[in-house]
């Protein structure tokens, strides 16, 4: 076997570094829309995901291209981002935030793959214009936090590290802080202190999961005395089937323990959240160039409901997505998406889809709170309970005969949001109406890759409020930004 040399050595880890800047820009966007304090109060499960997300399909592809050729591999980097963004949140008609995001990384893999180890910090300025802040903190520093950090031990490569052997099957096992998705991650996709295991036999791709929330994460009820600490533990296991050529077909379930307590207690109240999630569903590709996605979710489990404190309610809610991307093959690469989300909604939740107080009134709670992500609209962005969405979007890079300009891309996506109970509560307190109609969206972006190491981004959005908002009036998020990365 033809041993690497330094030069090889080094264009693996320029190639590492190129996969890592195509994608730093997105992951800046994330971590601005995730900092900002309004939406953390408005929706936090789906901004903060979004940022993981797209982060950790950066770190995911980092591992797939680490040289499993080489003893010996190092390589470290980060990017620096520094966003504006102006948008009204329905509170406020002209709220100002800019943000200042330094991240760095560095990942170690020994013995030809064996043993990785990667590690990312994060350190955060948040400055708003005076009077903007809704917690009244105008300027605040963020960390620095440990953002990603864990050792996995891969016993195929192993293997055929200390044996020259190559088996037909694998497992793994992977410790410390990392982000974990099921399925499509449209019930489970978020960071985790966690052990995971993976066993891949035959044609099936089986993983165990035992893991606890960041402690620093919001709480997914918001109505808790202590909403900005999350202490939940999460057990589960998924089956993926890879024996198809086109089809990823997989099956999951996964339960969660609410640990998270009231530092003091509160006369004739309690929260807790624990339940359960079967999920099945499938990915892959219908004919040449249409891809699709679908999960499919049961819950169940038990919660208090408002008011209550000795006897708990039953958990019965579902969910359920379905998208579908063509990749065109013309001039300028266009791409067309359409995509449906339902998350069940209880018709007696008067005051809040997902909270304790104002939450389920009587009887069994048919609202469903996940743990998931999904793109639901820059300015609305409603979290996945008692509703309806119907998503558009294309995108395309229209000057990619023009070197300059060859990567920059242009999109669009449309959204029509509608309750699943019309009497229910919205994740927005602003929609103060008992009708079903919440309204509608359009969101405009640009990305531009100007050098491997220099990005920038643009976002439009535009909420129209329906039937649902006494206030009609329209809401505009705008974002610019830019992230170097090194």
């Amino acid at each position: 076997m033809t041993q690497p040399t330094i030069a090889d050595s080094k264009q693996v880890s320029a190639r590492q570094r190129s996969l890592l800047h195509a994608a730093t820009f997105l992951a800046g966007l994330g971590g601005l829309i995730v900092s900002s304090p309004v939406l953390a109060q408005r929706n936090p499960d789906a901004f903060i995901t979004r940022q993981r997300a797209i982060e950790e399909q950066v770190r995911q592809q980092l591992d797939r291209e680490l040289p499993a050729e080489q003893k010996f591999e190092f390589d470290w980097g980060g990017w620096y981002s520094f966003y504006l963004f102006l948008f009204d949140d329905g509170v406020d008609s002209s709220r100002t935030f800019r943000q200042n995001d330094l991240r760095l990384w560095s990942s170690l893999s020994l013995d030809k793959g064996a043993h990785q180890f990667y590690g990312r910090l994060k350190l955060q300025y948040l400055d708003w214009n005076s009077g903007d802040a809704p917690d009244g903190d105008d300027d605040d520093w963020v960390g620095p936090n440990l953002d990603r950090g864990f050792y996995q031990f891969d016993l195929q490569r192993a293997i055929q590290a200390y044996e020259n052997k190559r088996i037909p099957w694998n497992f793994k096992v992977k410790v410390g802080r990392d982000f974990v998705d099921f399925g499509t991650g449209y019930a489970l996709s978020i960071p985790l202190d966690q052990v995971l295991l993976t066993l891949d036999v035959a044609d099936l791709e089986i993983t165990g999961l035992m893991g606890t929330t960041i402690r620093s994460n919001d709480n997914i009820d918001l109505s808790h005395p202590d909403s900005s600490n999350s202490e939940r533990n999460f057990w589960g296991t998924q089956i993926k089937y890879t024996g198809f050529e086109k089809h990823t077909p997989f099956v999951y379930a996964f339960w969660n323990e609410d640990q998270h307590k009231e530092k003091w207690p509160v006369l004739l109240r309690e929260w807790d959240y624990d339940t359960w999630y079967i999920g099945f569903g499938s990915t892959g590709e219908l004919v040449r160039n249409l891809r699709y996605n679908t999960e499919w979710v049961f819950e169940g489990g038990d919660t208090y409901g408002d008011g209550r404190f000795l006897q708990k309610d039953d958990v019965e809610a579902w969910a359920f997505d379905v998208e579908l991307e063509y990749l065109a093959q013309w001039a300028t690469k266009p791409r067309f998406s359409a995509e449906y989300m339902f998350a069940s909604g209880d018709p007696d939740r008067l005051g809040s889809p997902t909270d304790t107080v104002g939450g389920n009134r009587r009887g069994n709670d048919n609202s469903f709170v996940g743990f998931g992500f999904r793109d639901t609209g820059l300015s609305f962005g409603p979290r996945l309970s008692n509703i309806h969405i119907w998503r558009l979007g294309a995108s395309f890079t229209p000057f990619e005969d023009i070197e300059a300009f060859e990567k920059l891309e242009l999109g669009t996506d449309w959204f029509l949001y509608h309750k699943n109970h019309s009497r229910a509560a919205t994740y927005d307190p602003t929609a103060d109406q008992q009708s079903g109609y919440l309204g509608w969206e359009m969101d405009y972006y640009a990305n531009w890759r100007i050098t491997s190491d220099l990005a920038w981004t643009a976002r439009l959005g535009t909420f129209f409020p329906g039937d649902a908002f006494s206030d009609q009036t329209t809401r505009t998020f705008f974002l610019l930004g830019a992230t170097w990365s090194f």
